[in-house]
């Protein structure tokens, strides 16, 4: 019983809970980012490689099952291809993805770094407050 106790202690402990909800918001930005590529630059970049998607790029490596124009149709008849232009793509999105984390944490050291400067209010020495309560008791009897 205590192995379930001790284990349920981990499961709750803030840095567990926060990891993941950083994996999960991580998956969803992944995808965002993919979105990003897939629909919105690859098309433009495939304007300067006269319109053939990324993913398209391939070597057959075993020519005796026929030819075939796309990736997909090779994976449909099942010949061994080499893919480079889906690890091209994958290289894109990393590096999309690291340049948004890079921006997000350049972002988040900003603000802490404003925080850092802000200065805290300066402790009153005995002599300020005991002007202040002087002060105060004055402007209690007028």
């Amino acid at each position: 019983m205590s192995f379930i106790k001790e284990f349920k202690e981990f499961a709750m402990k803030g840095n567990v809970m926060d990891l993941a909800v950083g994996v999960i918001i991580g998956g969803a930005f992944g995808k965002i980012v993919t979105s990003l590529v897939d629909n919105i630059l690859m098309p433009f970049i495939g304007i300067f490689t006269q319109g053939k998607n990324f993913n398209d790029y391939f070597y057959v490596l075993d020519k005796s099952k026929g030819d075939v124009a796309t990736l997909a149709d090779a994976k449909a008849k099942g010949i061994a291809v080499f893919a480079y232009g889906a690890f091209i793509q994958s290289i894109i999105d990393f590096i999309i993805i690291a340049f948004c984390i890079f921006l997000l944490v350049k972002f988040m050291n900003r603000l802490a770094k404003k925080k850092e400067e802000a200065p805290a209010p300066a402790e009153l020495s005995t002599q300020e407050k005991l002007l202040t309560e002087i002060r105060d008791e004055l402007k209690k009897s007028r």
